[in-house]
């Protein structure tokens, strides 16, 4: 099974920002750049809560109330715990960043530059500032004193 046929943690909010289910996520013939980015994270948290789940199974196989205690092996418990926190470390990660980057990407709509972005009301006058008052109309024999 690929990582695009299994369930991730994540599935709902990536549907939910790119408005379609994760299977026609990845069949979109050319995703920009954020679903790209998107998918690759997911495809990595799917590996990594799969590697979680198989070391949990392990464990609890091991630790089953109806195997013998004489099988039990501290050191295979003790590996087992070391992978648990290393997958759980690594799915943590990969939920961050996907996190972060469904926060932080450019909403959806038309691209930069496009036509139809290009449509946004614009200022098409600028006012300077006010023009200077007049100046002082100057009386005929009044020895250039302005009246």
């Amino acid at each position: 099974m690929s990582v695009t046929d299994r369930p991730s943690s994540q599935d709902d909010a990536l549907e939910a920002a790119f408005g379609a289910p994760v299977d026609q996520l990845y069949a979109t013939a050319e995703p920009g750049a954020s679903l790209r980015r998107a998918l690759e994270l997911r495809s990595f948290l799917v590996l990594a809560e799969e590697q979680v789940a198989r070391a949990r199974d392990r464990v609890h196989q091991s630790t089953d109330p109806g195997r013998d205690l004489s099988e039990l092996s501290a050191d295979a418990l003790r590996f087992d715990a070391q992978w648990i926190e290393a997958a759980l470390n690594a799915r943590a990660g990969y939920r961050t960043a996907l996190d972060h980057l469904l926060r932080t990407m450019p909403p959806p709509g038309p691209a930069a530059g496009t036509k139809a972005a290009s449509r946004r009301p614009r200022l098409t006058a600028v006012t300077g500032p006010p023009a200077p008052a007049p100046a002082p109309v100057l009386a005929p024999g009044r020895g250039g004193k302005a009246c």
